[in-house]
């Protein structure tokens, strides 16, 4: 059973205590992460038809997916049935696909691969294994976008210090989270910090767009490509 079968009745929840500090909710940062990726596609540009939402949880940036993104199919994965459950239930269409990550058969096909929050939770020694499993996901030339919390702010640790899932995490930095994708094939192509002004001082957030390379942010995004 994953640890995270225990939470997903009240996943969001708990979450949401740890945010409040931030003067934000979950939506905040979600659709924050996805119109940043939304950009720096655009810049490349690449393929976004088919995406894998690694980690998905209960389902709830899915929709997200299709809004930022324009993906026209989405495959969700995770450890915990429970949440699959609640994924399955909740979003019941056609372009959507839930899977326990033990049952799904990397294809070698997807074009971009989504993953936030999901590499603390993996024990270090297990961590390579992932991300070689997301490599045989991807086609030639695949993205795979990492989001990951920044151990180098304080405000996310004391955030995560509130979230009872969270608490005994092992967090990773950037520098850490290259040399693995680089290890295990990938390209790292670019790094981003985002999320550095709680709600308080949300007047200064203008300037964060001009920030993104100095590790300030409560959450980077590392941009990963599978050579062709």
């Amino acid at each position: 059973m994953s640890d995270f079968d225990q939470f997903s009745s009240d996943y969001d929840t708990a979450l949401a205590k740890g945010l409040s500090v931030t003067g934000e909710d979950k939506l905040y940062f979600a659709r924050g992460r996805l119109a940043w990726l939304a950009q720096v596609l655009a810049e490349f540009p690449v393929r976004s038809d088919s995406l894998i939402d690694y980690g998905c949880g209960t389902g709830t940036s899915a929709s997200l997916f299709f809004e930022f993104l324009g993906v026209k199919e989405i495959i969700g994965l995770d450890t915990s049935v429970n949440s699959l459950e609640v994924a399955r239930e909740t979003y019941n269409f056609p372009r959507m696909k839930f899977y326990h990550i033990d049952e799904y058969q990397p294809c070698g096909q997807i074009d971009l691969t989504f993953c936030n929050g999901v590499f603390h939770h993996i024990p270090p020694e297990e961590r390579a294994d992932a991300v070689s499993y997301i490599y045989r996901c991807l086609r030639p030339g695949g993205i795979f976008a990492i989001w990951e919390n920044n151990p180098w702010n304080p405000g996310t640790r004391y955030v995560m210090s509130r979230v009872p899932f969270d608490r005994d995490a092992i967090m990773l930095s950037h520098l850490e989270m290259r040399r693995l994708v680089k290890e295990c094939g990938f390209e790292a192509l670019r790094t981003d910090f985002l999320f550095i002004f709680p709600s308080a001082l949300r007047f200064l957030r203008w300037i964060e767009p001009s920030l993104t390379k100095l590790p300030l942010g409560g959450q980077y995004q590392v941009i990963c490509r599978k050579p062709e």
